[in-house]
């Protein structure tokens, strides 16, 4: 069996073991330092060392100790240990913790309750008010989190059981909810944007600009989807004429400055100083952590067992996607090594694809792998597999990320592993099935695709803005 042919084996066992359900990360790190050690193992030093002991009449105990001594003289330990303080070490990574603790105390500040009635109120004369409502607070607290199931769950909680006790389609309802927790992954500050800069050398703020107007773009979408169905079919979302009706313009005025302001600006603020180079991500996410905690103080919600959540939440998470970085690298060091990203190279060439082609047969992959694995395993593990093909179709790494950030929307939208799904459906009232949540969520899929579509034909979307800041 040949090295190359032993990478393929490294990689199908790797993706029959976590299938299983097998912690990722730590499958990872296991399969690297084997494999690794077979990939690195040198039989002569190891039998030079024994046999020196051998001639120097060495007692029994240090003939065991030249034995343990050899079989641990391999490579891959150094390896392991290099990889996991390069990844402790990257700047980069600095951010993810940071936004990480200023999505969750945002979260529990007791923002979103006051969000939702607020722009309840002020669209109240639009179709759909309350689904409009419900998309701008989830694309809000989203964007400001960037945790999906966190979104959905308090959307869920919040919107969901208003929309239905406002005699809203259960399917109607229920997509709004599930599509709109998912839109934290794409539009800025995104975590999962920082993942793939880490991954790819792509500059974060670079990805930051490209990934804005395509996040609007979705948005809008979803939108155009929430209000022309509600016109079209007015049953499914009956107007609320009373909501709101004894409310004058300056009270509207007050409760968006006192609710949707605050968390507007606190996003713009940090993602503003990233764009416009007044910070670097990792102080502009310090400089959010602190809005976190000035709004939670402001709204009177910040308490001690509130922020001791928060905290451990945010070590646990930070946790898990470096551990992951660790294990992905060793076994990504120890694939190619072995010569199987040359293969997969080689394999790919033979297939003479077209840059178009190349890019369906990406996307599809990506699609299929976010049924069984959430984002930051396919970010971490496979897209690197991707990375080094893509000079050969002279693809944009920043393009290329920008189409993924839209294409894991999906994998929490199709079922039948949809995660928003089953996020809804764990809170929802006992008579919403399942099926009703999967089909409210299919046509945000066709608007997923079609912003793909738009942006393979209309690039300069994401590119106008880096452009205009940065040059090309």
């Amino acid at each position: 069996m040949t090295d190359p042919q032993v990478a393929v084996a490294m990689l199908g066992i790797f993706i029959f073991i976590i299938l299983l359900g097998f912690p990722i990360a730590f499958t990872l790190m296991a399969m690297g330092i084997g494999f690794g050690y077979y990939a690195y193992y040198n039989a002569d030093r190891m039998w030079i060392q024994y046999a020196r002991a051998l001639e120097e009449d060495a007692d029994t105990m240090s003939l065991v100790q030249h034995w343990v001594g050899g079989f641990f003289n391999n490579r891959v330990f150094d390896l392991f240990v290099n990889q996991t303080y390069s990844v402790m070490a990257n700047d980069v990574l600095t951010a993810v913790p940071l936004f990480l603790f200023m999505g969750y105390i945002v979260e529990r500040a007791n923002i979103v309750d006051r969000l939702f009635q607020t722009l309840s109120v002020t669209t109240r004369r639009v179709p759909g008010s309350m689904a409009v409502a419900a998309l701008i607070t989830c694309a809000l607290f989203a964007t400001a989190t960037g945790i999906v199931g966190a979104v959905v769950t308090l959307m869920g909680l919040l919107a969901y059981p208003a929309m239905l006790k406002a005699r809203y389609e259960t399917r109607y309802a229920s997509g709004v909810i599930c599509a709109g927790g998912t839109l934290g992954i794409l539009i800025p500050p995104s975590i999962m944007l920082i993942v793939y800069a880490a991954t790819s050398g792509v500059s974060i703020v670079r990805l930051y600009a490209g990934a804005l107007l395509p996040g609007f773009l979705l948005a809008g979408l979803y939108l155009l989807y929430i209000v022309g169905r509600a016109t079209l079919q007015p049953s499914i979302a009956p107007k609320a004429e009373k909501m709101g009706g004894d409310i004058g313009l300056l009270q509207i005025a007050w409760m968006l400055l006192t609710s949707f302001f605050p968390l507007a600006f606190l996003i713009v603020a940090v993602l503003g100083a990233i764009l416009f180079g007044f910070a670097t991500p990792s102080e502009a996410a310090a400089i959010g952590a602190l809005g976190g905690l000035t709004l939670a103080v402001a709204y009177r919600a910040l308490t001690w067992r509130r922020l001791q959540e928060s905290v451990y939440l945010t070590v646990r998470t930070t946790a898990m996607v470096c551990w992951l970085f660790v294990g992905s690298w060793v076994f990504a060091s120890v694939f190619s090594y072995l010569g199987g990203e040359q293969l997969i190279r080689e394999f790919v060439e033979g297939l003479s694809l077209t840059p178009l082609q190349f890019l369906i047969l990406a996307q599809i992959i990506i699609f299929l792998l976010g049924w069984p694995l959430e984002w930051s395993e396919i970010i971490i593990i496979f897209v690197p597999i991707f990375l080094p093909l893509l000079p050969l179709f002279d693809i944009d790494p920043l393009f290329f990320g920008i189409l993924i950030a839209l294409n894991l929307q999906t994998s929490f939208l199709t079922p039948p592993m949809a995660m928003s799904a089953y996020y809804l459906k764990g809170i929802a009232p006992p008579h919403v099935r399942l099926t009703q949540i999967f089909a409210g969520s299919l046509p945000y899929l066709l608007m997923v695709v079609l912003a793909m579509v738009i942006l393979y034909n209309v690039p300069a979307v994401i590119y106008w803005l880096p452009e205009l800041f940065y040059g090309r």
